[in-house]
């Protein structure tokens, strides 16, 4: 029996090597029971030359592999092979015997992963022999390294040589985390620590500066490329991509693939989904973010090997003004607060067009952007006196398409010399967005850009001297980033400090003030205010990019530069309509549904195409009425076509909650109860444990119940971690 369920096992292995590239039945690349002299080797994998790479100990199913190191060390050293893997079929360990310890991974290297890291290890340099610059080239500027850079490079010199793989770092935005790691990446290249990997990010803005910043700064030294959605991956030593696009295809690539993995705002990286994207490389990790660690979530800490709380390095922002290495900001007077009651609104849940249109208007829009642009062009030339053109670079917040439409109509109507140049609406709808982008950065006009949700975070303009807050916010994390929008310093015009225009009253919400900095509940100078006293709730904190408190659960998505709002599902049916129509022709859209990869030209020409007038199909969009964020373009495509599934909000969280009560052990009136929760999450986005005293669950003795069935701790418990098991995931 025992070796019946080990020749399982190893039937298990052989498809395993197939997946990951090897081919069992080729003694070329594979040996099996080879004899040493200490016994047989289950399994020995050859180089391309014929000698021994790794040696493989298969067990039966059962029996954990990880007891198998000292049965399978005397048969590597025989053979001379540098790696074990150690396996039952079900779960894999790899061993660089000679620098770790065996850890779980999810596939076995390929022949190339176990060459490369055969190479480096041979060729590996003491980090302490490669010299840190004190200065670099980026965009043909010639910049110095700053004193908390360089303390970043060291710590984590040290604990790379201590024996970390991974590693959390926090720097507020504004302070060149890019060309940090940029700069730390090719540390590790030279000192042969790595020779491919991945930078993951969440915006294809980020995405658009990575490379940007990469290509001026390794001028050619390394292989990189931008790996979008659709298209086909390409041997290159570094990969930039989307982590929506990676979710759905990591399996694509072996588990040692990558020797270092970088995200980008990591605390957005750590949960469902995503952390599988994240989680599958078995590299050396990085997590960059801009949060301070008062909003980071305990796994994010637990991920990247840190006490709960302490990031590898942290430079505060206070620190970053108080230096100089951040502009700082003050808060504009004399602004009429425009919505004093919808500002102290509590429902977290309203429709963010009902709430526009109750609290705007044309004559308080109006209203805002005069006394905004009055402002503007009073201070300006104190704000930096080497700008040129007033009344400086400005980012304005609105709160829906057609919101962002009205206000920049209104700036164009004030300055008819500008020929309508002078406020540019930039949202996923708009044509070629990149290229407003490209111009608001780079040329005198638009001086203004005035959108929704594209330019809150992941933007990078540092001539920025004005911010103009004309929607309410209540995500600590989102408010911190939309300030941080202003905070990058700017010589050549001589910036001194940029302006906030909180027509919203979001800073009173928050504390904040340019005197007392809002960085964390219990900053700032009023201990007692309402900022200091809320609690949020842990999926108010992690703020996984969803579009601040307005939750997709609104049964329309707004499309086109007027924000013409759409109801989803007549939205979803016209496009599987224009799609599966398109398909009779469209000689790209023919090559999706035969499974063909796009080259990036065929991507972007599609994406185009689609993203026109009357429908503006695009990602954005399509995400939005779908309810999936994880989903790419190329994606909805398939769904249209009838080629893959897509399934709802609602639906992931019926069948997510179905898999939860199954690891549980509730009895059938817990289980019942929970399902009543579960559909307040669906309805709500999570479950507020407040909400079941109150209408309408406090009709149904919502509370009581609860406390009843569970204790009043053991209610509070299952409430937080539904929240976190199911919720957390759901856009």
């Amino acid at each position: 029996m025992a070796q019946s369920k080990e020749a399982d096992a190893r039937i298990l292995v052989d498809e395993l090597l197939r997946n990951a590239g090897w081919k069992p039945e080729d003694k070329n690349q594979v040996l099996t029971e080879q004899k040493t002299a200490h016994g047989y080797a289950d399994y020995v994998l050859l180089n391309r030359n014929g000698l021994p790479l790794a040696v493989i100990e298969a067990k039966r199913e059962g029996i954990n592999p990880y007891t198998a190191k000292q049965q399978a060390l005397p048969y590597a050293k025989d053979m001379g092979a540098n790696f074990i893997f150690l396996t039952n079929g079900d779960i894999i360990y790899f061993w660089d015997y000679q620098n770790d310890d065996a850890r779980p991974i999810n596939s076995f290297y390929s022949q190339k992963d176990l060459e490369r890291l055969t190479f480096l290890r041979t060729h590996q340099k003491p980090l302490a022999e490669i010299e840190i610059p004190d200065h670099f080239l980026m965009h043909d500027e010639s910049l110095e390294l700053r004193p908390y850079q360089k303390e970043t490079m060291q710590a984590l010199d040290v604990a790379l040589e201590l024996g970390k793989r991974r590693f959390l770092i926090e720097l507020p935005t504004g302070t060149g985390k890019t060309a940090l790691i940029c700069l730390y990446l090719k540390r590790l290249f030279d000192a042969g620590r790595a020779d491919r990997a991945l930078f993951l990010v969440d915006r294809e803005q980020l995405a658009e500066q990575a490379l940007g910043s990469m290509l001026d700064l390794f001028g050619g030294q390394f292989s990189i490329y931008w790996r979008k959605s659709g298209i086909v991956k390409q041997e290159k030593q570094i990969t930039i991509c989307l982590l929506q696009t990676m979710i759905n295809s990591y399996e694509e690539y072996t588990s040692g693939y990558f020797d270092v993995v970088i995200a980008d705002e990591c605390h957005r990286s750590i949960y469902g989904a995503w952390q599988t994207a994240l989680t599958y490389f078995d590299a050396t990790h990085i997590g960059l973010t801009a949060t301070p660690s008062g909003f980071i979530e305990k796994n994010t800490f637990d991920f990247y090997d840190c006490e709960d709380g302490k990031p590898d390095f942290s430079f505060p922002i206070t620190e970053a003004i108080k230096e100089g290495f951040l502009a700082p900001y003050t808060f504009a007077r004399g602004i009429t607060s425009i919505i004093d009651k919808g500002a102290d609104k509590e429902d977290k849940h309203y429709d963010p067009a009902q709430f526009e249109k109750k609290w705007t208007n044309e004559k308080t829009n109006e209203l805002m952007m005069k006394k905004f642009d009055e402002l503007a062009w009073d201070t300006y030339q104190d704000l930096a006196p080497g700008q040129k053109t007033g009344p400086g670079k400005t980012i304005i917040f609105a709160i829906t398409k057609k919101h962002a439409a009205d206000l920049a109509k209104i700036l164009n109507k004030l300055h008819p010399e500008c020929n309508g140049n002078y406020a540019q609406v930039i949202t996923s709808d708009v044509q070629s967005a990149s290229d407003l982008i490209r111009r608001f950065k780079h040329e005198t006009y638009p001086q203004v850009a005035v959108s929704v949700g594209m330019l809150d975070t992941g933007f990078d303009c540092r001539e920025v001297l004005h911010l103009v807050m004309c929607r309410r916010v209540r995500s600590p994390i989102l408010y911190q980033q939309m300030r941080g929008r202003g905070t990058r310093t700017a010589d050549h015009i001589q910036k001194q400090k940029f302006v906030i225009y909180d027509f919203f009253r979001n800073s009173e919400y928050f504390n904040d003030s340019d005197t007392d900095i809002f960085v964390d509940y219990g900053s700032g100078s009023g201990a007692s205010s309402r900022a200091a006293e809320k609690k949020l709730s842990k999926r108010e904190i992690v703020e996984l990019g969803l579009p601040d408190e307005w939750l997709e659960n609104v049964t329309y998505i707004e499309i086109g530069p007027e924000g013409e709002r759409v109801d989803k599902k007549e939205y979803i049916s016209t496009w599987k309509t224009a799609i599966t129509d398109m398909a009779e022709d469209d000689e790209i859209i023919q090559k999706v549904r035969a499974g063909e990869e796009l080259d990036e030209d065929e991507e972007t020409e599609l994406a185009n195409r689609l993203n026109q007038p009357k429908n503006y199909f695009n990602e954005d969009n399509l995400r939005k009425a779908y309810q999936d964020r994880s989903r790419t373009l190329i994606d909805f495509i398939k769904a249209a076509l009838g080629l893959i599934k897509v399934k709802t909000r609602e639906q992931k969280i019926r069948e997510n909650f179905n898999a939860w009560l199954i690891t549980k052990n509730f009895s059938p009136d817990q289980a019942s109860y929970l399902s009543l929760l579960k559909n307040r999450g669906i309805a709500r986005g999570n479950v507020d444990i407040n909400d079941l005293f109150k209408p309408p669950l406090s009709l149904l003795n919502a509370g009581g119940i609860g406390i009843e069935l569970f204790g009043e701790s053991g209610l509070k418990a299952v409430v937080d971690e539904m929240n976190q098991s199911l919720f957390i995931e759901t856009a």
